[in-house]
């Protein structure tokens, strides 16, 4: 059974191959020079080295150089040269003996660094944790090297994963690869820019309020979160599991879906559903008091949707679904301290909450001795944490209601109110002529997803005048991650493509 099941993901990348035919190209007119490897698709070259057509040892070398040849975006925190060498060269070799070769077969893959690598240090973007080398591996990268992925290296995070722009002061900022003056999204920054800039076609990430949605949509790439509690959690720092969830960052759905494949064993194909018929939910909640930019990108966006064969249902969320952000920022707030404390008790970490706090950065220690720390001068207290989470079932039922109601698959909406913002805006930025708190203009359309536990995906859906990728997110009912994504192969295309940075 084991065997049938390998063999059934081995067979899903020549079948997902077969549903994106762009990166099914001659192999010799895709990789001509080495500089054309790093525009592969993971699905790409995976089919690439599964077939013969290109060595594992070249391409990691190639993406290798790339990362080094941009490592001003500061996207990774750890990248070992001949550690990913050594694990290429031995993925040839075993396809050298014609061994069963895995669906990730000699795919070098970021992993954000909040998540456990015992090869590699997992700092969580903090100085306190610089040295702490975990005993085993997160249980999320497990099955994707068991398939033969190899760990590329950990990626730059905001740090403690608490923030939305990767401006890490313990270690620098990740900079957008579009825009190097500007925040690539947080937190799982240096994810969504090593896709981005080529450096990866694949990257792990994590999103708990919108740290894999934001990155996605300001790097111009895919971003796939799942239901919660689809994907494993254990082995990743926690800030609360009640919507913590590990999930990826890509450049095309194709290899969203060859992720997910992975991780679900399950070797099913995923074909684009058509969008002829529909039903997609617009509601004016999520579009008002939008950037000039974004709301021009949003209303091209949906015309395209519409042009697909979609159809928009105009219809605006109940009360309860308004609160998400609210009640996500209320928990988390409440939930960080217990659960980080436990999570360096259980791994090992060697130190204590309170000391992980004392050598944080100046803004993080700020906040969290402000907010986080038991006892703290403006923490949440017990009544407002008792009353947030007695909202959690009405505005999850609300969610059901509005999707049942309305005969909706989807909710659209662009996922953040404003293109990336300049390094150094991390207090507010202005929307409209008015300050906005950062927080409020990058959260405002993230809470739902979180609080209700929903599969969310994030597309490209444009471009500023400027030439900085604005993303479009489509929310559906939990559980329905296959269908969204299926989905996702034809919004993808109605969406089209965006040019890749210039770097």
């Amino acid at each position: 059974m084991a065997n049938s099941r390998r063999k059934f993901l081995a067979d899903t990348v020549t079948l997902l191959g077969a549903a994106v035919t762009s990166v099914l190209l001659p192999a010799r007119q895709i990789w001509a020079n080495q500089g054309a490897l790093t525009d592969l698709t993971a699905v790409g070259a995976v089919t690439a080295m599964r077939n013969g057509d290109v060595k594992a040892e070249d391409y990691a070398r190639a993406l290798i150089d790339r990362a080094k040849s941009l490592v001003s975006l500061n996207a990774f925190r750890a990248l070992d040269r001949e550690m990913v060498l050594e694990a290429a060269r031995s993925a040839d070799k075993r396809r050298g003996t014609g061994a069963r070769l895995g669906a990730l077969h000699g795919l070098p893959i970021p992993v954000k660094d909040s998540v456990n690598t015992k090869a590699l240090p997992t700092t969580n973007g903090t100085p306190a944790l610089r040295n702490f080398r975990p005993q085993e591996d997160a249980a999320i990268l497990k099955p994707l090297f068991a398939q033969g992925a190899i760990l590329m290296g950990k990626t730059s995070i905001h740090e403690l994963s608490y923030g939305h722009t990767t401006n890490n002061l313990a270690f620098g900022p990740t900079r957008n690869p579009y825009d190097t003056s500007r925040v690539p999204g947080g937190s799982s920054g240096g994810s969504a820019a090593a896709v981005a800039a080529r450096m990866a076609p694949l990257a792990v990430a994590e999103d708990t309020f919108g740290s894999i949605r934001v990155p996605a949509s300001f790097c111009g790439i895919v971003g796939l979160r799942p239901t919660v509690g689809r994907y494993p959690g254990a082995g990743v720092m926690p800030i609360t599991p009640r919507w913590d969830t590990g999930g990826p960052l890509a450049r095309t759905v194709a290899d969203l879906i060859l992720f997910d494949s992975v991780l679900m064993d399950d070797g099913s194909v995923v074909a684009p559903q058509p969008l002829r018929g529909v039903r997609i939910g617009v509601a004016d909640y999520f579009l008002g008091d939008l950037h000039p930019e974004v709301a021009r990108v949003t209303t091209e966006a949906l015309g395209k949707l519409e042009s697909a064969g979609a159809v928009l249902v105009r219809a605006d969320v109940p009360k309860e679904m308004r609160v998400g952000t609210e009640l996500t920022r209320t928990i988390n707030l409440y939930e960080t301290a217990e659960n980080m404390s436990a999570f360096l008790t259980q791994h090992g970490a060697g130190i204590s909450f309170d000391d992980l706090v004392s050598r944080a950065s100046p803004d993080i220690q700020s906040l969290f001795r402000d907010r986080v720390v038991p006892g703290a001068p403006n923490a949440v207290t017990q009544e407002q944490y008792e009353s947030a989470v007695a909202q959690l079932a009405p505005l999850r039922e609300a969610v059901r209601r509005y999707f049942v109601d309305h005969d909706i698959v989807l909710l659209a909406f662009p996922t953040v109110r404003m293109p990336p913002p300049l390094i150094g805006e991390d207090k507010e930025v202005e929307i409209l002529g008015l300050k906005v708190p950062i927080r409020a203009a990058m959260g405002r359309n993230l809470g739902q997803g979180s609080c209700a536990g929903m599969p969310c995906l994030v597309l490209p859906a444009g471009m500023t005048s400027t030439g900085l990728p604005i993303g479009f997110e489509f929310d559906a009912l939990p559980r329905q991650d296959r269908e969204l994504l299926a989905l996702g192969l034809s919004l993808e295309k109605a969406l089209g493509p965006i040019p890749a940075p210039r770097i």
